[in-house]
C-alpha cells in the first residue's frame, strides 16, 4: 500500500496541510517543519502526488506539445529537446498529433480537458489563428516555428524564412548558377510561402532565371522524389533550392535515378541540417535552422508564461547559416 500524507503527517508530529506545503513548490513553511516532513517521508517512504499537488495549486505542470510531420526525422530532435527540456523545468510534456486535422476547437478542448499549464505549437504548416484559439481559450500558448508578422497576438519564435528563401538564391548566385528550380514544402505552410517569396524576390533582382517551380505533398523522401520528377521535364535546370532536407534527398535520387550526376549537371541545396545531410550518401549543403536555439527559448517562454500569463507577445527569431558539404558547385570566384 502507498505511504499517505497523514501517515507521515503522524510521525512527523505536524498537520497535514504542513506537509501539503512541504512538496509544494513555493509554498511557505518553516525550516524546522520542512526538516521534520522530510525526515518522516523518508523513512516511510513516500512519495508525494503528482495529482494530489495539481489540486492544491490548481497547476497541472503539464504543457501540451501540438505538431504533426512525425514522418520528418527533423520532428525527432524536435521532440528530444522540447521533452528534455521541459523535464528539467519540472513540466511535463502532453503530446498532440493533428494528424491532418486542422480544426482548433478539437484540440483546445482536448487540451482543456487535461488542464494544462500552457502549450507550445510546433509547426509551420498552421495559419495563425490556430495558435490564436488557444490565447483566446486563456491557454497560455508559444507558436514555434511560426510565421512571423509584426503585430503577431501571440509568442513567436523561429526564424525569418523570407530572408532564409533570399539566402537560398544568394547562394546560387555565388556559385555561378544562372538557371535554377525551386522545390518547396507542402505549399500551404506558412515558411513554404515566405521562403518562395524571398527566393523569387532576390532571384529576380540576382537575374537569376527561376526555370521551374514545384512543391512536396509533404515533408518526406517520396515526395520529394515524386515532386522531383515532374521538375526535370525542364532540361535547363542548373541547381534546385529544396525547402526541407528529406524532401531534398529524394530530390536527389530522383535526379540520378535520371543518370544526372550530383553537382557537376544539377545542385541541390537544402534546409534544416538534419542528421542524414551530412551522410556520404548525400553530402548536403544545406540551410541550417538552429532548431535547438529555438526549443530553448519556446521553453523558457511558455515556463515564464505559466507564472505570467498576461506578457506580452514576443517575436523571437534566430539567424539560419550555410552549412557548407558537396551537393553545390564551389563558390564562382571569376567575378562574372
Amino acid at each position: 500500500m502507498a505511504v499517505t500524507l497523514k501517515e507521515v503527517a503522524e510521525r512527523a508530529g505536524v498537520s497535514r496541510s504542513a506537509v501539503s506545503r512541504t512538496f509544494t513548490d513555493g509554498a511557505s513553511v518553516s525550516a524546522k517543519t520542512r526538516e521534520k516532513v522530510e525526515k518522516a517521508a523518508k523513512a516511510l517512504g513516500y512519495k508525494p502526488s503528482l495529482i494530489a499537488r495539481s489540486l492544491a495549486t490548481n497547476r497541472t505542470k503539464l504543457i501540451g506539445l501540438v505538431a504533426n510531420n512525425f514522418q520528418n526525422p527533423a520532428f525527432l530532435d524536435v521532440f528530444d529537446l522540447f521533452t528534455s527540456e521541459l523535464q528539467k523545468r519540472g513540466f511535463r510534456p502532453l503530446l498532440v498529433n493533428l494528424s491532418g486535422d486542422t480544426s482548433p476547437k478539437k484540440f483546445v478542448e482536448l487540451l482543456r480537458q487535461y488542464s494544462v499549464d500552457g502549450v507550445i505549437v510546433a509547426t509551420s504548416t498552421l495559419p495563425t489563428s490556430f495558435a490564436n484559439a488557444f490565447q483566446t481559450a486563456g491557454i497560455p500558448v508559444i507558436h514555434t516555428f511560426g510565421k512571423y508578422q509584426a503585430n503577431a497576438n501571440v509568442h513567436v519564435v523561429g526564424i525569418d524564412n523570407e530572408h532564409c528563401g533570399s539566402m537560398a538564391a544568394r547562394t546560387f548566385k555565388e556559385r555561378g548558377y544562372r538557371k535554377v528550380a525551386l522545390l518547396g514544402g507542402p505549399e500551404s505552410a506558412t515558411s513554404t510561402k515566405d521562403r518562395v517569396v524571398g527566393f523569387l524576390r532576390t532571384a529576380k533582382e540576382l537575374d537569376l532565371d527561376v526555370v521551374a517551380k514545384g512543391f512536396a505533398e509533404n515533408y518526406t523522401y517520396k515526395a520529394g522524389r515524386e515532386a522531383m520528377s515532374e521538375l526535370l521535364a525542364d532540361a535547363s535546370i542548373e541547381a534546385v533550392f529544396c525547402g526541407d532536407d528529406l524532401i531534398c534527398m529524394g530530390a536527389m535520387d530522383a535526379v540520378r535515378a535520371a543518370g544526372k550526376k550530383i553537382p557537376e549537371e544539377i545542385g541541390f541545396l537544402g534546409f534544416n541540417d538534419i542528421a542524414m545531410a551530412g551522410w556520404d550518401a548525400y553530402s548536403l549543403t544545406t540551410i541550417r535552422q538552429p532548431i535547438r536555439d529555438i526549443i530553448m527559448s519556446s521553453v523558457e517562454l511558455v515556463v515564464g508564461m505559466v507564472e505570467n500569463p498576461d506578457r506580452s507577445p514576443e517575436i523571437r527569431l534566430f539567424p539560419c547559416t550555410i552549412v557548407d558539404r558537396g551537393s553545390l558547385k564551389p563558390v564562382d570566384r571569376s567575378g562574372n
